[in-house]
């Protein structure tokens, strides 16, 4: 630690100027000026310490004939040039923790040769019915990022052995912040201050390039409104050789005008005339295997239901469901009157009939 640019000092300053400065400084950092702050309490501790050496003539000496500052240290960070007197003021000057956050409390530092999982890409596609029961091939286009053919996803080419750019070969590069100067060792060499590989100028180091994918996807039969496909490794490539991401497709159904799906089985409703529903009939009914007839027998009443047996829908697992026609009874547009007379006989034969049922359970619970 260099005690006199920690005291804003000269290294021929005199004692009355060490004196001085360690006044001011311990007026503006002590502890008690600035409770619960970490980083002032522990450079007042450096200041107490530069004060208490250079203020002893035998120690000062000492110190001048060991050189100043220790060295061998694995980081270190001095305040070359900085100005202690120069105060800072307002709501937007800088605290004494902000300013020494990175000197004084680093970051832990990467694993550089891990391994990492690429993101996950999502995209989707929508389907009629149709396609839903059938199933289909798909394919979805998507931009994500590829291992670079150049560095083979290294992000560096190897190259002869040479001085490190970024440190000029001193292993130890030097940044300021404010007044303040701190050094550390140089990320781009390690701290050796040689160069073995040069940056891939394809990727930019990355390793990973982006581009435009156009991407096969197979929705399965059966396949409902809602439901998520994963494509195993295809989403964004890894970093330093990870497993790529995964690709995940969201499946849109569109409706059908007529069939209504509720999990394996089909729901449909079906329209009949009422001479139909009185003396039976036979209809034909649309289905994804050709179509079906359905017999509605004599007497049939509207709102009954029939069951047609694996007629619905196909299931991812292979499986099949029901189809069920629900009946309903339209009247005919009575625009003659001969069909009004015939409704009128019909009417005086049957009179009463329809609400026989309803008087025998009230009088039943009578």
């Amino acid at each position: 630690m260099d005690y006199y640019a920690v005291l804003g000092l000269a290294p021929g300053a005199s004692a009355t100027d060490i004196k001085r400065a360690y006044r001011r400084l311990s007026r503006r950092y002590h502890p008690g000026i600035n409770p619960g702050d970490a980083a002032a309490a522990a450079l007042f501790q450096r200041i107490t310490e530069a004060f208490e050496t250079l203020a002893d003539a035998d120690r000062r000496r000492r110190y001048d004939d060991a050189g100043g500052p220790q060295q061998g240290r694995e980081r270190t960070f001095e305040f070359t040039g900085f100005d202690f007197s120069v105060a800072a003021h307002g709501t937007q000057a800088a605290t004494f923790s902000e300013l020494f956050a990175e000197a004084l409390h680093p970051l832990p530092k990467a694993n550089r040769g891990e391994r990492e999982t690429g993101a996950d890409l999502h995209a989707a596609v929508s389907l009629s019915f149709e396609e839903s029961m059938r199933g289909s091939e798909r394919q979805v286009v998507v931009t994500r990022q590829v291992p670079c053919v150049t560095c083979t996803g290294v992000g560096q080419l190897r190259t002869q052995e040479s001085r490190c750019t970024q440190c000029q070969g001193s292993g130890n590069v030097r940044w300021a912040r404010g007044h303040m100067v701190f050094t550390k060792a140089c990320t781009g060499c390690g701290g050796t201050g040689r160069e073995r590989h040069q940056r891939c100028a394809v990727c930019g180091g990355h390793g990973r390039v982006v581009r435009n994918d156009g991407i096969s996807v197979r929705v399965p039969a059966g396949v409902v409104d809602g439901t998520r496909l994963r494509v195993a490794e295809r989403g964004h490539a890894g970093a330093r050789g990870g497993r790529p991401g995964d690709l995940y497709v969201d499946v849109h159904v569109r409706p059908h005008p007529v069939l209504r799906r509720d999990g394996a089985d089909l729901h449909m409703i079906v329209p009949i005339a009422v001479h139909e529903a009185a003396l039976g009939t036979r209809v034909e009914l649309p289905s994804f295997d050709g179509p079906v007839k359905l017999r509605v027998p004599p007497g049939t009443q509207g709102g009954q239901r029939f069951r047609l047996s694996g007629r619905g829908a196909v299931t991812i697992s292979g499986g099949r469901g029901d189809l069920w026609a629900e009946v309903r009874v339209t009247l005919p547009a009575m625009l003659d009157e001969r069909s009004k007379e015939l409704m009128r006989e019909f009417a005086r034969l049957h009179q009463g009939d329809v609400r026989q049922d309803l008087v025998k359970q009230l009088q039943a619970e009578g």
